[in-house]
């Protein structure tokens, strides 16, 4: 397995539900936070100056956009005020426009995932109205994250 990417997405009140634990829909939103951070933050080696993250690469014009999504719920996510979740990301796939991102959230350090999601970006070149060709060096970077496929239970 290549490089993970780790960040700490702290839970917002606003985020729970009358139960008092994170609605699943606010758990996609932290999910989609940290894929936004991994892809402007995550490191490499040898970055040109003044760029960053693994989409540092794109070409101008070029975003990224959500194909699809799978989300599985294992565990409680329960607020705890201060206590950031763990979202552990990397890339499951790669394709010739579009790439896969694999994602578990924890609840506390060493603990087990509550949270397992996949994600697949297009990659989009908005001038051209069509998808970006992934470059060799966008697929050079995204191999160095490159692992396995999110254990799914379907």
């Amino acid at each position: 397995m290549g490089d993970t990417y780790t960040t700490r997405i702290q839970a917002r009140y606003r985020d729970i539900n009358l139960a008092g634990h994170v609605d699943n829909v606010e758990a996609v939103r932290i999910l989609d936070e940290a894929r936004l951070e991994f892809f402007r933050f995550a490191p490499l080696p040898d970055l040109p100056a003044g760029r960053t993250g693994l989409l540092h690469a794109l070409d101008d014009g070029v975003s990224e956009l959500v194909a699809s999504q799978a989300v599985e719920y294992h565990a409680e996510m329960r607020f705890v005020p201060y206590q950031p979740f763990l979202a552990t990301l990397w890339v499951s796939r790669i394709g010739g426009s579009s790439f896969t991102v694999g994602a578990e959230i924890r609840v506390e350090e060493g603990g087990a995932p509550a949270v397992a999601w996949e994600c697949a970006t297009v990659l989009w070149d908005r001038g051209a109205q069509a998808p970006w060709p992934i470059s060799e060096r966008v697929r050079s970077d995204l191999e160095r994250y490159l692992g396995d496929p999110v254990a799914m239970r379907r």
